[in-house]
């Protein structure tokens, strides 16, 4: 700790925060020196495989850089919602078990400076790269230069945009100075993903696409079918293995991902043993086709795990950028025609439940009129909101007796009819005479099956929806340039809000391409929300802060909500591997295997 003592003596301030880790709120679960988290088995033996296949949008992959806009990256590769990466590491790494806490991974300790402008990262003296060479400070910073550049995507810019600078102090010391002194940044600068300056050979940043990365991650790029398959490599040589934050932790040593572009194919891959696990997200796939001999004989299994925290915010988006969706009570009138009680009777086997809010979390939700947590928000901002902001909370149309489709549907009307939209010649159509026609742009074709019905509900207003079906590729270019009218979007969750909302909801994400606000929400309202959001000083306001924001996103009806299920549903070799008692409270069902499972005969 001696330089420590020499920095604050020349910083002349003492640090609010110097430890092992940064809780945003309250107290860190894990006292220094702890030896793993409670949700692993730290005894769980290394070795064997584990072959899975992507939960998240099926595509194939042409680059090995995760950070650019051009091209996709392979699965395993990012840091990206509630999957980790197998080869970069980050500064900080949460815990799945408390909410907005990290511990140092590649930093040994954090100092918060007392005015909570800046941040200090020492970095462990053992961390190497792929490569053997040490992770030094001037990595870490060619890293938040590179990521947060021109040459990088957008949306890495956004997520980092609020940390002023980048500045070496020693050789394994680095500080991040902020724009502000919201709470939630030291986690923002301990969430940038490193990498050696050493990668690319000097190539600008953009054209490092098929160079392997030179990371410090526990696995490194094996075996490669370019577009199909990929192999990551458990290295022996792995820096951080008896860290309390690793320890227990990416057991299997060799993980490989097959790349299925159609589900049916996918799905009798699985019966047919091409690969390990499966995680289902169609409810009627669920029901009728996990099937067969070798679920009766125990060679495959099929089992739902408890998922307490709610999922990520899933729904019909409008892209406001659209003169026919710029009018709030146009896109409530769309939403008013989706009959989701039918729909979870006839096609999802009742297993689902209306999300209700545009956070995960619970206690952020909004619900009634506004209390006075809340007000305290909102009054300051009465002149840029409407009045029913004021009153119920906006909740998602039921059709649920006393309501019922058909006067959700008169409602509907009413509502097209004060916003210009009337119906004659058998359209609904606006002053122009223009016919209300929507093109629903997705890249799964199960979909298709689900919005019929939307569509049918749609056709009795007179409004026309069209499916456009394409491949991600595709899907994700015209997602980027906001060219769509409405998309099938799943939002990432979190515990606690902060971090991405400016990237999701705020004004200055709204005009950038390769962004997450694909609403296209630009409301100077919602704006001062998600700043008083990251400057709260306790979690009261924190709260208090989120359900007005919540209040405010909900009465602009963005989207049209779908539904969660309250589990994960997990198909997988039963005889193959072994896990912990329970998982984690914060938890995906696929980060879960790949960093805590462990192979049932670790053969090496």
């Amino acid at each position: 700790m001696r330089f420590w003592l020499t920095f604050l003596l020349m910083a002349c301030a003492a640090p609010v925060w110097a430890a092992h880790g940064y809780a945003l709120w309250g107290d860190l679960k894990y006292p220094p020196g702890f030896s793993h988290f409670d949700y692993v088995n730290p005894q769980a033996p290394k070795g064997g495989a584990i072959t899975l296949v992507p939960n998240s949008r099926a595509t194939n992959f042409d680059k090995y850089n995760p950070f650019t806009l051009k091209g996709e990256h392979p699965p395993g590769l990012h840091n990206e919602g509630k999957n980790t990466s197998l080869v970069f590491e980050t500064l900080m790494t949460g815990s799945a078990d408390e909410p907005a806490a990290a511990y140092g991974l590649l930093a040994q300790d954090i100092e918060v400076a007392a005015d909570r402008k800046s941040v200090v990262f020492k970095l462990h003296p053992d961390a190497r790269f792929s490569n053997g060479d040490p992770v030094l400070a001037k990595d870490v910073k060619h890293s938040f230069d590179m990521v947060t550049s021109k040459l990088a995507s957008p949306r890495q810019r956004v997520l980092l945009e609020d940390i002023e600078s980048c500045v070496v102090l020693g050789e394994r010391t680095v500080r991040f100075t902020f724009k502000n002194t919201e709470k939630h940044m030291p986690l923002v600068a301990g969430s940038v993903m490193v990498f050696s300056h050493k990668w690319g050979a000097g190539k600008p940043f953009d054209k490092i696409i098929t160079d392997q990365p030179i990371a410090s991650g526990p696995y490194a790029i094996g075996e490669v079918d370019f577009g199909k398959n990929i192999t990551y490599v458990r290295r022996k040589d792995y820096w951080g293995s008896q860290l309390g934050v690793q320890r227990g932790a990416f057991n299997f040593d060799r993980v490989t991902y097959k790349i299925y572009l159609d589900d049916t194919v996918r799905l009798e891959a699985f019966k047919a043993g091409e690969f390990d696990m499966l995680e289902e997200n169609i409810a009627r796939r669920w029901a009728r086709q996990y099937y067969g001999p070798k679920f009766r004989s125990g060679e495959l299994t099929k089992k739902e795990f408890p998922n307490e925290f709610p999922g990520a915010y899933q729904g019909y988006v409008f892209n406001t950028r659209k003169p026919m969706f710029k009018d709030a009570r146009v896109r409530q009138a769309l939403g008013l025609a989706l009959d989701f009680e039918w729909m979870n009777r006839q096609l999802f086997y009742d297993s689902y439940a209306r999300i209700p809010s545009h956070f995960s979390a619970k206690e952020f939700v909004a619900s009634g009129k506004p209390g006075e947590d809340e007000l305290e928000f909102l009054e300051p901002l009465r002149s840029l909101l409407p009045p029913e902001v004021f009153g119920e909370a906006a909740l998602p149309s039921s059709t649920a007796p006393p309501s019922s489709l058909r006067a959700n549907l008169l409602k509907a009307r009413e509502l097209l009819s004060q916003a210009g939209w009337n119906f004659r010649d058998g359209a609904m159509r606006n002053a122009k005479g223009e016919p209300m026609v929507i093109e629903m742009l997705f890249d799964n074709s199960s979909l298709q099956r689900v919005l019929t019905p939307y569509q049918k509900s749609l056709g009795k207003l007179g409004i026309t929806l069209r499916f456009r079906i394409v491949d991600f590729a595709l899907a994700k270019e015209r997602l980027d340039a906001f060219d769509f009218d409405m998309t099938s979007v799943a939002y990432g969750s979190s515990s606690i809000p902060g971090g991405s909302l400016k990237d999701v909801y705020g004004s200055d994400s709204a005009d950038r391409q390769g962004n997450l606000n694909l609403w296209g929400v630009h409301d100077k309202a919602v704006d001062k929300l998600i700043e008083e959001i990251e400057r709260a000083t306790s979690y009261a306001r924190l709260r208090g802060a989120a359900r007005a924001l919540d209040r405010v996103l909900g009465h602009g009806y963005y989207a049209v909500p779908n539904w969660y299920s309250p589990a994960y549903r997990l198909a997988f070799k039963g005889r193959a591997f072994q896990r912990p008692e329970a998982p984690p409270k914060y938890y995906g069902i696929q980060n879960w295997v790949l960093t805590t499972w462990w192979s049932a005969t670790p053969q090496h």
